[in-house]
């Protein structure tokens, strides 16, 4: 398990403590993250960011985010094309693409002509760029992109399949109601845990997503298991938004237990 840190998990630390952080825990890179309290990179010149993380040895596996990208406009094409700029100067591999998540193009056609205007504008400025994009369906009832079916029927229909990549999160996975996994489409795996024992599937926020122990309920070892067994082989990245998580005090000590919990579960699990 190739295992990343999304800088949603430690908005406190800087980007050079977020490396050194990823860096210790073994990590193969890091997502860094322009809608968290802080400047991406610190404000760092985004070349400059991309040597300090590779002189970590780390990769840049993401820059967030471009939201709602599926509302599609000169903002939002301004704001692709920004993002793309820095990613190829910081030497990022993806972008994120996140859908309109307020309750409103909802409705069925609507949503899947939204998701096609702006896959379709954007495939050129990807492929101009030698970048990947990858979008995050959300399992919220209120998200405009819930189906991974309907994002996949979409990159197929355009023929984008080298340049957008979904996002497989267990988090989302599980409130959109499961489904099909798209191994061969997914560039990342986002994953958190969520533990609350008197939570509805559809009570399930954000702010409940903490890091995967023995009390997670969202099935975070079988989606991981059964994506590595399909042959995923990229990044599996923690992204968790619980002010919980965000005040760790030792979150070397507490995100290493995580991760060994995880990797000895899947271990059990293939023995």
């Amino acid at each position: 398990m190739q295992t990343a840190l999304n800088h949603m998990t430690v908005p406190h630390l800087s980007f050079v403590d977020l490396l050194d952080l990823a860096a210790r825990l073994g990590c193969v890179g890091v997502e860094a993250r322009n809608d968290i309290a802080r400047p991406l990179f610190d404000g760092l010149d985004a070349a400059d960011a991309g040597r300090i993380a590779a002189d970590k040895g780390l990769r840049l596996v993401g820059l967030s985010q471009v939201y709602p990208f599926n509302s599609w406009d000169a903002d939002r094409e301004a704001a692709v094309r920004q993002l793309i700029d820095t990613a190829v100067a910081a030497g990022a591999e993806t972008i994120s693409l996140i859908p309109r998540n307020d309750g409103t193009g909802l409705g069925n056609g609507e949503r899947q002509a939204n998701l096609r205007v702006a896959l379709k504008a954007i495939l050129p400025m990807l492929q101009d760029a030698g970048l990947t994009a990858l979008v995050e369906p959300l399992g919220f009832k209120r998200s405009s992109l819930r189906s991974k079916s309907d994002l996949v029927d979409t990159i197929t229909a355009i023929d984008g399949q080298s340049h957008f990549k979904l996002v497989h999160d267990t988090f989302h996975h599980t409130l959109a109601g499961g489904g099909p996994m798209f191994p061969e489409y997914t560039g990342i795996i986002h994953i958190s845990g969520v533990v609350d024992p008197d939570l509805g599937i559809d009570q399930m926020e954000d702010e409940h997503r903490v890091l995967v122990d023995e009390h997670d309920r969202l099935g975070n070892i079988d989606q991981i298991r059964a994506l590595l067994n399909a042959g995923y082989d990229g990044p599996v990245s923690y992204e968790c938004f619980s002010p919980a998580t965000h005040a760790m005090r030792e979150p070397y000590a507490e995100i290493k237990r995580s991760f060994e919990f995880i990797s000895a579960q899947l271990r059990a699990k293939a023995a």
